[in-house]
């Protein structure tokens, strides 16, 4: 009998949330093949597969039991454990029966008493039940359901399990439901009974494949290889392109968990719903149906056409095109319905409308909200000497769009609604790009506002958020981040470096406060810290030393636009012979004003007494005002090249001058000297944060 076998785990279901599903099969593999390994003391291969109606795992060489486990433990001494005469203590007899042997069985080693024996390692078959079970218990599914008459939950009812170890059944219940060796193709081409009759991977997929179930693997992405170019093909036909269809998009992905067995096919719509906003037929297609789009391969212009990818491979496609071309009218036709209608109102007239919509209960109304965002806008575009009126029409206008009907049958699209409705009334162009641009970024790597509006507005709507929940003690905890304040506070840092912004974080911050009415200096400067946190993460992610990020963020600096050019020039400084010299000072020097209760200001050239002292002082003095034009100038990389003239003075200072001197005068002189220096050379940032 071989030590290993294969395990094959496959949970069938009725059909599962497409969205979730990737997600849910990777959870599924993860938890249980952890719980098995950590037993198992294994790293044997694995592969997790899935498809609308089934969840399943094999695992490769899996041992078939687990290793013997060598137990050693310490009692109490030797002197605890026996009386005077020798004969055993009650700590003895406890240690004895806490170990399930006689005392006389016990050993004794380093002055203790000690018990070592080794347990057999337990049957793999056992511990898998409990495996499946755990981890099925244990998956992240928001909400569960229970169905028949007994207690389980799951996120779908299930239908069948199997557990093959080897060619053996592991004879169990999974959620109410016994294991065997039976599973199901195709619900309409293939609903018969299958045999599994061992754990082998290609006997697995191909009676799944021969059954008209093409399941999902993420290590090969082949069913989703097979959409996308089934989809291109079929737009070909009309020579255009649909969208989407790369096989790692989305929709590519969810159609992939909604369908067994794909077919594509070319079906159209009236031409008259071409006069949708692009976004709005996008969405309708997309969310709605899980159709491609098809825009004209020569002028990337929408067509009146869609690719559906259907789960039957029928005997009369035209039906079947039929059909699907049947379901999208209504939804198109809803669609224009509700475009013609919010155009009928234009979007000033609906702010009133915003009154009645709850923001967050504790700091009012989205019309509330729109107040506040107009007021910081205005006094950030007066300071970056922006168009204010200009800005103020879009800060008013940016919220209306919520209240409209498109917006409510596609939430996806706020801003995007409100850029074409802002059009249709005639606003400027600007006016009308910032209402759109002012939620990005939306995520990771987003774009950011093109327009000085778009990102004055971006700034507003995301600080009065972050100043808002801060100031009602609502800041995200854990996983918990339901006003998505890490994002926003992400999209503050990135508008601010990336477009260069020359405005001061932290009276940003205190504005967006103020403007709330609830100025608490603790929260203000707990928010403060959050954005640093989303700011050190995005510089790290630039491929920037940590330690580069650490001095630079050390010195808390009011710009974020100038970051950049601080941690180039302590890159710069960093290839500086003098550097690890001056660095390794300037933490010398932090250490020793940590310590002390007062710190003197200035000091007094004249009352230095020791040569190497008088030499640092002066060099320092002379090479001041120099640091100070180039700092004012923004000059850092040249700032901190300066700095290596000091290595030597600086060098000589600490070897012969004793700085806690019991002259009390000198002391404070000295300490003064060194921490004005200090403070000059880490102006651009801390220096002493680059000695590891």
């Amino acid at each position: 009998m071989s030590d290993t076998r294969n395990l094959l785990i496959e949970i069938g279901t009725e059909e599962l949330p497409p969205k979730a599903l990737a997600d849910l099969a990777e959870e599924f593999h993860d938890r249980l093949t952890g719980y098995l390994f950590d037993l198992l003391e294994s790293e044997a291969k694995t592969h997790f597969y899935y498809s609308p109606r089934r969840l399943a795992i094999i695992i490769e060489n899996l041992p078939m039991q687990q290793p013997n486990q060598k137990v050693e433990r310490f009692g109490p001494s030797v002197k605890i454990a026996y009386d005077e005469h020798g004969k055993p203590t009650k700590a003895a007899d406890g240690f004895a029966r806490s170990c399930n042997i006689s005392i006389n069985d016990l050993q004794k080693k380093d002055g203790k008493l000690f018990y070592a024996t080794t347990h057999k390692g337990g049957l793999t078959v056992e511990l898998i039940p409990n495996a499946i079970n755990d981890a099925l218990a244990k998956l992240s599914i928001p909400k569960r359901m229970r169905w028949g008459n007994n207690d389980a939950e799951f996120v779908r009812p299930l239908h069948w399990v199997v557990i093959l170890f080897g060619k053996e059944v592991i004879d169990c219940d999974v959620m109410g439901v016994k294991s065997g060796r039976i599973t199901y193709g195709h619900r309409f081409h293939h609903p018969d009974a299958i045999e599994i009759k061992n754990a082998d991977i290609s006997q697995y997929k191909n009676k799944l494949k021969q059954a008209k179930v093409w399941l999902n693997e993420t290590a090969d992405h082949e069913i989703q290889q097979f959409i996308s170019e089934r989809a291109k093909a079929e737009a070909k036909k009309i020579n255009g392109i649909p969208l989407n269809s790369d096989r790692e998009s989305d929709l590519v992905t969810e159609i992939a968990a909604l369908v067994e067995w794909p077919h594509a096919l070319l079906g159209d719509f009236d031409k008259k719903y071409l006069d949708l906003p692009r976004e709005v037929l996008i969405s309708v297609l997309e969310k709605q149906q899980r159709y491609f789009p098809v825009e004209d391969k020569k002028n990337g212009e929408l067509l009146p056409y869609f690719i559906a990818v259907s789960n039957i491979e029928s005997k009369d496609e035209k039906q079947v095109i039929k059909g699907n071309e049947r379901v999208i009218v209504p939804r198109l036709s809803d669609a224009m319905f509700f475009w013609k209608t919010d155009k009928a109102k234009p979007l000033a007239g609906r702010l009133k409308e915003l009154n009645g919509v709850t923001f967050q209960k504790e700091l009012g109304t989205i019309g509330d909200k729109t107040g506040r965002i107009i007021r910081l806008a205005e006094s950030i575009a007066q300071e970056l000497g922006v168009n204010k009126a200009q800005v103020s029409r879009a800060a008013m206008l940016s919220k209306c769009d919520l209240v409209t009907d498109l917006v409510g049958e596609f939430p996806e699209l706020q801003g995007i609604v409100g850029r074409y409705l802002a059009k249709n009334d005639q606003e400027p162009d600007e006016v009308a790009q910032a209402i759109e641009e002012h939620y990005r970024p939306r995520f990771a790597g987003d774009e950011l506002p093109k327009t000085k509006t778009g990102q004055i507005l971006a700034l507003a709507d995301k600080l009065d958020t972050l100043a808002g929940i801060y100031g009602i003690g609502q800041q995200p905890t854990g996983a918990k981040d339901p006003f998505a304040l890490r994002r926003a506070a992400l999209g503050v840092v990135r508008i601010l470096v990336e477009e260069k912004l020359p405005l001061s974080l932290f009276e940003l911050v205190k504005s967006a406060f103020e403007i709330h009415g609830n100025m608490v200096k603790d929260a203000c400067h707990e928010l403060e810290i959050f954005i640093f946190e989303r700011a050190r993460g995005y510089f790290l992610e630039q491929g920037i030393t940590a330690n580069g990020v650490e001095s630079v963020l050390a010195e808390r600096p009011t710009r974020l636009d100038l970051i950049p050019a601080r941690l180039e020039a302590v890159a710069s400084y960093s290839h500086l012979p003098e550097a690890p010299s001056l660095s390794a000072a300037n933490k010398r020097i932090s250490n020793i004003l940590k310590n002390l209760d007062h710190i003197p200001s200035g000091f007094d050239e004249s009352l230095f007494k020791e040569k190497e002292e008088k030499a640092l002082a002066k060099e320092y003095l002379k090479l001041k005002p120099k640091l100070d034009d180039l700092y004012k100038k923004q000059k850092f990389t040249p700032m901190l090249q300066e700095l290596a003239i000091l290595k030597e003075p600086v060098d000589a200072f600490f070897d012969k001058v004793m700085v806690m001197t019991d002259d009390e005068t000198l002391r404070n002189n000295r300490i003064g000297l060194l921490n004005d220096l200090r403070q000059s050379m880490n102006r651009v940032a801390d220096l002493s944060k680059l000695v590891t």
